[in-house]
């Protein structure tokens, strides 16, 4: 890995998410409150002189020519009319078709990381768009704080939310975001919620979030996905766990690091499973500005 430099990509979880209406292009309005973890993907990037850009490493499952780092590097270089290249290193960690953004973390990383080693100096805001072209998640990670989200999750301000710790689990199954989305038994025209309920709500003595902010998609992905069902009821036992995006994973906010650690060390065997921070800030932040 001589000469290539190393980035970080977190994953999210979604706090709540709930579906408000449907666009004519078929994209679905939401609500919901992104919530960065220090949980990662490694980026590692190696700039050239030449234009062409490579994934020097294999990742299972994702064909160069549809990986998102690709696809995000390729897009600032033409956006930009830039004469450079660069060869990637792809280290995942984060479950992939989890809920938990990894691909997008991931074109977020390059987007940002390719911004400071092209010198191309774009700002935050101008690289927002750019995000929104590969991914309804990507422009969160650039923004790079947690945020109450809203439109298809692009519209996005702030949140402050407090230190908390997370058992995230897998059941390793791959939940199809389209499938969900497109499921009868969706509600899309839930009554709007407000952003300083659930602020006041999440920062409380209390802390947890209740009946009021639901994942609107765990129904539905229980019902067709058995394995997410079990692993959910398995980690209720221990308190209010949610679905994270359209899943598969869930998770639980717990008081401590050595709570979460006690709780994951129990998980059920064929589950995969981590415990994660809560992040106040993207790693990369101070990239753009």
């Amino acid at each position: 890995m001589q000469d290539f430099q190393s980035f970080l990509a977190p994953a999210k979880i979604n706090l709540f998410l709930h579906i408000t209406g449907q666009r004519a292009d078929g994209y679905h309005l939401l609500q919901t409150v992104f919530r960065l973890l220090d949980y990662y993907d490694t980026i590692h990037l190696k700039p050239t002189q030449t234009k062409e850009i490579k994934r020097v490493n294999d990742v299972a499952g994702v064909p160069e020519e549809q990986d998102l780092c690709i696809r995000a590097a390729k897009l600032l270089q033409q956006s930009t009319n830039c004469k450079q290249g660069v060869e990637m290193f792809v280290e995942k960690h984060i479950p992939m078709g989890g809920g938990l953004g990894g691909g997008s973390s991931d074109a977020a990383t390059v987007l940002l990381a390719l911004n400071h080693l092209w010198k191309l100096n774009l700002s935050r805001k101008e690289l927002l768009p750019l995000g929104l072209q590969l991914g309804a998640d990507v422009p969160f990670f650039i923004f790079g704080t947690n945020a109450w989200a809203e439109g298809i999750g692009e519209q996005l301000q702030a949140i402050n939310l407090p230190e908390t710790y997370y058992v995230v689990l897998n059941p390793n199954v791959h939940v199809s975001t389209a499938q969900i989305f497109n499921d009868k038994q969706l509600t899309k025209d839930s009554i709007p919620k407000i952003m300083s309920t659930f602020s006041s709500i999440a920062n409380s003595a209390a802390g947890t979030i209740g009946t009021e902010f639901t994942n609107q998609l765990e129904e539905i992905v229980c019902n067709k996905y058995p394995a997410v069902f079990n692993c959910l009821t398995w980690l209720k036992q221990f308190g209010n766990a949610r679905m994270s995006g359209s899943g598969a994973s869930v998770f639980l906010e717990v008081a401590n690091e050595k709570v979460a650690n006690d709780i994951c060390s129990k998980k059920p065997e064929n589950v995969q499973g981590f415990v994660a921070k809560g992040l106040n800030q993207h790693p990369l932040f101070k990239l753009a500005v």
